[in-house]
């Protein structure tokens, strides 16, 4: 496959300083390609310029530091199929883990390199309603509600799409139902979800820009973006009980071992996790690990009941296995809320 690293066009996987009018940070020495999830491109356009200064003072060396988002799943399968990523950060291990079995880009124990398995930063899922929130929605059993439309992301193709599926199923179990009440639960959300688009921002655009339906269940960090650029005309519904979704990241090693660029790729990441990292983190509403930065800005996040995938599913190996993989649960609830 032939790339060009400065202008990535796939039609999956979008450049972001193609595509989205942020330039990348650009200098004469090397280059790091980072493939990510769909709605991380702001806070990772900052970053990188916080990292590349970073870079200069410590070391006297100019870096470039070049974007791709797109829907979780797709850009880790065009990681697979060839597309030459330094660095992969994504919003769940299951999108990392297929470039072990895909090609052997990475070792099987690539969660065990970084701290906290990996993931510097969290998030949670929630519940983006309209002002006022006129369908009194308060938790994941009204999003199954007559008459409702409810805006998802395609699980098949979206980290942010699968969470909110494990979201409202865990949630129900957790809750003390059975899992035939919760697999009942997810099928009413999805019957009323008219479009699935294939990542978290073009569900976004679907709700907050055509103004389709009446509620958006995204990441927590997304929501002060989406005000931002659509203005204040939401509120941000809690659930009782929410997902807490690790946004894992590691060195792609096989191409960065080839480039040349693991020592690069390897202080990049591990940036995320300094003060600097992570009070970026915090700015964009990523829940931060450090202590310290999370008291900062305690008042940004408040306080969930949260569950992992690992807790309520048995890890994202399993749960991919069990609902997500092609004839799994997903597919029977998708069918099952079509016939309804």
């Amino acid at each position: 496959m032939s790339l060009n690293r400065r202008h990535v066009l796939l039609p999956a996987v979008l450049s972001i300083a193609a595509l989205f009018g942020a330039a990348p940070v650009q200098a004469a020495g090397q280059t790091l390609l980072n493939v990510s999830y769909d709605v991380s491109r702001e806070f990772y356009k900052d970053y990188n310029s916080a990292f590349a200064a970073h870079w200069k003072k410590t070391t006297g060396e100019e870096v470039t530091l070049n974007q791709s988002h797109g829907g979780s799943s797709r850009q880790a399968r065009s990681v697979a199929d060839g597309l030459e990523a330094d660095v992969i950060t994504m919003n769940q291990h299951n999108d990392i883990d297929v470039l072990v079995t895909r090609g052997a880009l990475l070792p099987a124990d690539w969660a065990k390199r970084l701290p906290h398995n990996a993931s510097p930063t969290t998030s949670i899922s929630v519940i983006l309603v309209r002002k006022g929130n006129p369908k009194n929605i308060r938790d994941w059993s009204d999003l199954g509600k007559p008459g409702l439309s409810v805006i998802i992301p395609n699980p098949k193709t979206s980290g942010n799409g699968r969470y909110t599926y494990l979201a409202a199923w865990g949630a129900a179990v957790t809750g003390g139902v059975s899992p035939e009440a919760a697999k009942a639960l997810v099928t009413r959300i999805f019957a009323n979800v008219p479009v699935l688009d294939g990542g978290g921002r073009g569900a976004t655009t679907t709700f907050a820009q055509r103004n389709l339906g009446d509620a958006l269940v995204t990441f927590e960090s997304e929501v002060p973006l989406i005000e931002r650029e659509f203005g204040a005309h939401y509120e941000v519904v809690y659930p009782s009980r929410s997902i807490l979704a690790e946004n894992p990241v590691s060195v792609v090693d096989k191409v960065a071992d080839k480039r040349g660029t693991r020592k690069l790729a390897e202080a990049y990441l591990q940036y995320l996790y300094s003060d600097a990292g992570q009070e970026i983190a915090a700015r964009y509403n990523l829940r931060p690990r450090s202590p310290k930065v999370l008291a900062k800005y305690a008042k940004a996040f408040p306080k969930v009941n949260t569950f992992t995938v690992d807790e309520v599913f048995g890890g994202w190996s399993k749960a991919q296995k069990e609902h997500f993989n092609d004839g799994a649960l997903y597919d029977q609830v998708i069918a099952a809320a079509k016939a309804r």
